[in-house]
């Protein structure tokens, strides 16, 4: 496995996810204005006013879980894929006795033939223990001991 590609590969993987939530989110906020436009055309009463309170709520909803999802794009953009720690924090992968991580953004398990990455935030409980530990330190998460390999 090439390194600097891999993690160029890890890197897009996260991008990907963000840009795919952040197009999602979108529609879903552009479906809710479409039902708000609708709700006022139709007729008045306490069920329209109940309507259009739900889809308000869910309008709000989607505007908290749209800047989220933007936070991930800003997270993403201090990231240079190319750069090789020596320590693990943002835009690190590392691989330690229990799995391979990369620090970036929670985007979930990425697979690659027979590698497996969890892409995580360094604000996750495991991020947090991880971070600013080199090669050959352990740290403990949910009772078992876990050794760094490697970072790149």
């Amino acid at each position: 496995m090439n390194q600097p590609i891999f993690k160029e590969t890890l890197f897009q993987f996260c991008l990907s996810f963000a840009k795919g939530r952040i197009s999602r989110i979108q529609a879903s906020l552009s479906d809710v204005r479409i039902s708000l436009e609708s709700e006022d055309k139709s007729s008045a009463g306490d069920k329209h006013e109940t309507g259009r309170a739900m889809l308000q709520l869910e309008q709000e909803k989607l505007g908290q879980q749209l800047a989220e999802a933007q936070k991930m794009l800003d997270i993403l953009d201090k990231i240079n894929p190319k750069t090789v720690h020596t320590t693990i924090g943002l835009g690190a992968f590392a691989t330690t006795t229990m799995a391979n991580y990369f620090l970036a953004v929670s985007a979930g398990e990425f697979k690659q033939n027979e590698e497996r990455v969890y892409c995580i935030s360094i604000s996750t409980p495991i991020g947090q223990l991880l971070l600013g530990k080199s090669v050959g330190d352990t740290v403990v998460f949910n009772g078992a001991e876990i050794k760094i390999l490697k970072i790149l």
